[in-house]
């Protein structure tokens, strides 16, 4: 997919960090935008935001763990725009700490919006671009945690691994199939976004009636000191989401560094090792 102008973007989680970002380029790059996010008030600013720039723009408040409301926002941008050619599968949150003390509905949380939305994606938008029959792709956001397993991130993790797993072999049925519709999974590491924060966005029947473990404290406070220092701004990360759909790459790594820890989990699991701590303790950890 070479050209944006005028083609219809879908971007989910675009309230804030990287969809605000996938939506700021594609207003940039002459796209027509549909933006979903749970947080409808904070939606509606990046829309109003976006407009008066002249970008043309429309929001539908989107939960995406819940299948109907996907099917909606379909059925919105068809409505609108009559096409999807990009999609964006980005929404998502976290929770830390030590995997035995995460709840079931620390579990029923993130992998209902980070797995299931993904799912929901794919499933409510692949067939509208296959109908179109003309270049199309669609962007799974994973992260780094797809492809590495850091402690007190389990339920994180395994999210972001099948997000990657899905999206590989979505990659296979749509060559399978011979679809002019591409796919890439995006991994980054720690950007400057609002990923830390995400338990603002917990639904009230996710949400937890017991208190944070010191586990979880601790976690929360390495993950946000993590996001902090990422060198790599939200703005980058989505121009290389960009270069990737138009040069129908794949993988996109945005943090390079990060692969010496990709080969060393690929020869563990070759040699049948032992996984190595991929990420060094704190000073409050030690």
């Amino acid at each position: 997919m070479k050209d944006f102008h005028g083609k219809v973007a879908v971007i989910t989680g675009a309230a804030s960090g990287l969809g605000r970002a996938f939506a700021q380029k594609g207003a940039q790059l002459g796209m027509k935008l549909v933006l979903a996010d749970i947080d409808g008030d904070a939606m509606s600013d990046v829309v109003e935001s976006l407009a008066a720039t002249g970008a043309d723009v429309i929001g539908l408040p989107t939960d995406v763990s819940d299948a109907t409301q996907v099917e909606a926002l379909a059925r919105r941008a068809l409505d609108a725009y009559g096409k999807v050619h990009l999609l964006f599968n980005n929404a998502g949150v976290g929770a830390s700490g030590l995997l035995w003390e995460m709840s079931a509905n620390d579990w029923s949380w993130v992998l209902g919006v980070n797995v299931m939305g993904v799912a929901h994606g794919v499933r409510v938008f692949t067939p509208i671009m296959l109908r179109q029959n003309e270049p199309a792709h669609i962007v799974n956001t994973a992260s780094v945690a797809g492809l590495i397993s850091p402690p007190s991130m389990g339920i994180y993790n395994a999210s972001k691994h099948a997000v990657v797993s899905l999206t590989e072999t979505l990659y296979h049925d749509l060559r399978r199939v011979g679809a002019p519709v591409g796919c890439s999974v995006l991994c980054p590491a720690f950007v400057p976004t609002g990923i830390a924060e995400a338990e603002r966005s917990r639904p009230a029947h996710w949400r937890n009636e017991s208190p944070p473990t010191a586990s979880q404290l601790l976690a929360g406070r390495e993950l946000r000191r993590a996001v902090r220092s990422g060198k790599l701004s939200a703005s980058d990360i989505a121009s290389a989401a960009y270069d990737a759909v138009s040069a129908d790459r794949f993988y996109v790594i945005t943090h390079p560094a990060i692969m010496a820890s990709v080969r060393t989990r690929h020869e563990e699991i070759e040699q049948m090792r032992a996984p190595t701590d991929p990420l060094p303790p704190s000073p409050e950890q030690r």
